[in-house]
């Protein structure tokens, strides 16, 4: 009579096997993510449950709002512990530039709104979007780089893994 086994590997999946005479079940190697991706996971956790939450100008927590810096600096602090500069122009300043083709979930993603170069901020989420505290009268939410106002206004894009290792 065939017996199900299952078991649990080091990534915590489940595996299941039949095995006629024993109870053995096969161990499928899979591959740990590293610790950057863990903290890309909370950082988007973290940001989109800020959703919904009011802009305010110079705001750096949900209790009073939050500019665009001031959303991914809090962001980035609470979910990767990386201190991150006061301006969205300073934030520029640090991680990797990554190209817009190449931007991958956690990339921090820079526009030119103000008339100034990396006058704005937010966290790409994929998929073509990012999550910001855009302007006043609008709360933190999710936009879509490909709309028209976004994306003539794209400047550039960083990733700060690096930056999370040290």
């Amino acid at each position: 009579m065939a017996q199900e086994v299952m078991s649990e590997n080091a990534a915590g999946i489940a595996i299941y096997s039949a095995d006629e005479s024993s109870e053995s079940a096969q161990t499928i190697n899979v591959a740990q993510p590293s610790n950057w991706q863990n903290k890309v996971q909370e950082v988007l956790i973290n940001a989109l449950s800020l959703t919904g939450i009011q802009y305010k100008y110079g705001g750096s927590s949900p209790a009073t709002g939050f500019d665009c810096s001031g959303f991914v600096r809090y962001v980035f602090h609470n979910a990767a512990n990386l201190t991150l500069p006061p301006t969205a122009r300073a934030i520029a300043q640090i991680g990797k530039s990554v190209k817009k083709n190449e931007l991958q979930p956690g990339d921090l993603v820079f526009f030119n709104t103000l008339k100034k170069a990396f006058s704005h901020v937010g966290i790409y989420i994929g998929d073509n979007k990012f999550i910001h505290a855009p302007s006043t009268g609008k709360n933190v939410q999710v936009d879509s780089m490909q709309n028209s106002y976004w994306a003539s206004r794209f400047e550039g894009a960083q990733r700060l893994d690096n930056e999370a290792e040290k």
